[in-house]
């Protein structure tokens, strides 16, 4: 049975990696980056802003690393008399995103985008899965596995399809389902335990699903508030369902708090049972669900530092106490504010919902085999 979970896992990946070839052939042509070595600080300039700030601008020469510039010496002329906002201070020796495009007169320009991040990441992910292989074993590895699915499916299933003008929310369904299926039967097994999971997570994220499109309906969310969004629009993907993209995110970012909520109270049950087999099943619901509201406490509270910690620039932004957020009722009529409450709350209440819904179905089906 593993082996043909594992089979139709490869097929199914695979099936999904095709369509980004045709979306991705259509989006227009970009500005040149490579990667560059920052080998020499031409020159600096201070400069002073009119709150008495300072800023630092440079021109930089950079020998690229990649593409078709690779080995090869550019110059990054970096002092201007504008501010740019967020630019970054640069050391030689620094590795760098470059950017080469033609102005109009045909003369080559470069510039510099970013940092490269990439080896300090890979280090880090290398890290994460001698740590989860480390404490989980082989169920940190099937865990690793059905993590890289989740994410291909992700990237080569739901959001080509969102492009491709399908609408959002029924991608979101059907992504989310196939995500379930792997995620549970790889980390859990083929068993009763994995069924009642996939039944109870079903059930709630039903749940969610109307709760989602009820109040962003009464609380008229566009789902554009966010800067991305913008990027979108500007993109020429201004046809996609903005409302329903949001709301496949708030379907899919539950999902994954669901599943180790449902998980725990299914075990839980099965380990109450295991040590008194006599026990009632009403004494056994009730047992179980004392177990789940402790867990429901610590999830509710991941959730919530989970959208603050993201969103804590936005946050210092209201602490201000500047127009348009003096008070509480403009703060929370801001859509970036709403959304995220939406966004909390909904996918709170899918949490606090799975746990009697696995509770009660665990319970019926006390002969949980492993």
């Amino acid at each position: 049975m593993k082996k043909n979970l594992l089979f139709f896992s490869v097929l199914f990946v695979g099936g999904l990696a095709l369509p980004p070839l045709t979306a991705r052939a259509q989006i227009p042509a970009q500005p040149e980056l490579f990667e560059a070595r920052v080998i020499e600080i031409v020159k600096e300039e201070t400069h002073t802003r009119e709150d008495g700030s300072t800023y630092l601008q440079q021109n930089l020469k950079l020998r690229g690393l990649s593409g078709d510039w690779k080995d090869k010496e550019v110059v990054f002329e970096g002092i201007s008399e504008f501010d740019v906002i967020g630019s970054k201070t640069y050391r030689a020796g620094d590795t760098v995103i470059a950017a080469h495009s033609v102005t109009s007169d045909g003369q080559d320009t470069f510039y510099i985008t970013d940092y490269v991040r990439s080896p300090a990441l890979y280090w880090l992910v290398i890290i994460f899965v001698a740590v989860a292989i480390a404490v989980g074993r082989w169920k940190g590895i099937r865990s690793l596995i059905s993590l890289l699915v989740s994410f291909f499916i992700i990237v080569y299933g739901i959001l080509p399809a969102i492009l491709a003008g399908t609408n959002p929310l029924a991608v979101g369904i059907i992504g989310s389902f196939f995500i379930l299926l792997f995620l549970i039967y790889t980390t859990e097994g083929f068993n009763i335990k994995a069924h009642l999971a996939i039944a109870s997570i079903i059930i709630s994220l039903a749940a969610v699903s109307i709760l989602a499109m009820a109040f962003t309906a009464l609380a008229r969310l566009s789902g554009m508030s966010q800067e991305e969004v913008l990027f979108l629009v500007d993109a020429g993907r201004g046809t996609i369902n903005f409302s329903g993209l949001l709301l496949a995110g708030i379907l899919i970012g539950t999902l994954g708090a669901m599943d180790d909520v449902v998980i725990s109270q299914i075990e839980a049950v099965a380990q109450l049972k295991l040590a008194n087999p006599n026990m009632k099943q009403t004494e056994l619901f009730f047992r179980a669900f004392t177990i789940g509201r402790t867990h429901m406490g610590a999830m509710i509270n991941t959730l919530f530092l989970a959208y603050a910690g993201a969103a804590l620039p936005l946050l210092l932004l209201f602490s201000l106490k500047q127009e348009p957020f003096l008070t509480v009722s403009q703060i929370i009529n801001n859509e970036m504010i709403a959304t995220e409450i939406v966004r909390t709350l909904v996918g709170s209440i899918g949490i606090v919902l799975s746990i009697p819904v696995a509770t009660f179905l665990a319970v019926r089906l006390t002969a949980v085999k492993k």
